[in-house]
């Protein structure tokens, strides 16, 4: 079912937000309504699988996901870690009256999310740092030339 979108986009930008004592933190106002609409608010988290970072995905995009993390051959062992670690820390969230959902602790912990936090749109996804975490990489990316395969890129 495809989810309505900014363009071709349902996550974008990036905004500070905070996590309070309880571990719960606000869905930004310019998303809420699009998710309601999209999928009744329901989002998937779970860990991102190359980054100290979550990844949110509105439902119906988790779904395309999650079939393509299960179609893999879990023979190999390292399809197996990210199956594990993907598929087995996803968590449903709804968005409680105020907007707000609560962040399950053990990815809280994977993440080492604290009270200032930060979320990156990245279209039909979007990933959830630490704000000390965010800004260290912005640092690191600074300093790193580009891949070759991204000088011909036209922005």
């Amino acid at each position: 079912m495809p989810i309505p979108t900014w363009g071709n986009s349902v996550f974008q930008g990036s905004q500070s937000i905070n996590m309070d004592a309880k571990g719960r933190m606000a869905i930004p106002s310019k998303y809420r309504d699009l998710l309601s609409a999209a999928c009744g608010g329901r989002l998937i988290i779970t860990a991102n699988p190359y980054e100290k970072c979550l990844n949110i995905y509105p439902e119906p995009q988790w779904r395309e996901v999650s079939a393509k993390i299960s179609a893999l051959p879990n023979s190999n062992k390292q399809v197996r870690r990210l199956q594990r670690l993907v598929l087995g820390n996803a968590t449903e969230l709804e968005l409680d009256g105020n907007g707000r959902v609560l962040l399950p602790s053990i990815l809280r912990d994977f993440a080492k999310l604290d009270k200032k936090l930060v979320l990156v749109g990245l279209n039909e996804k979007a990933e959830l740092w630490s704000e000390e975490s965010w800004n260290a990489l912005l640092d690191e990316d600074d300093d790193a030339p580009l891949p070759d395969e991204l000088l011909s890129l036209s922005l």
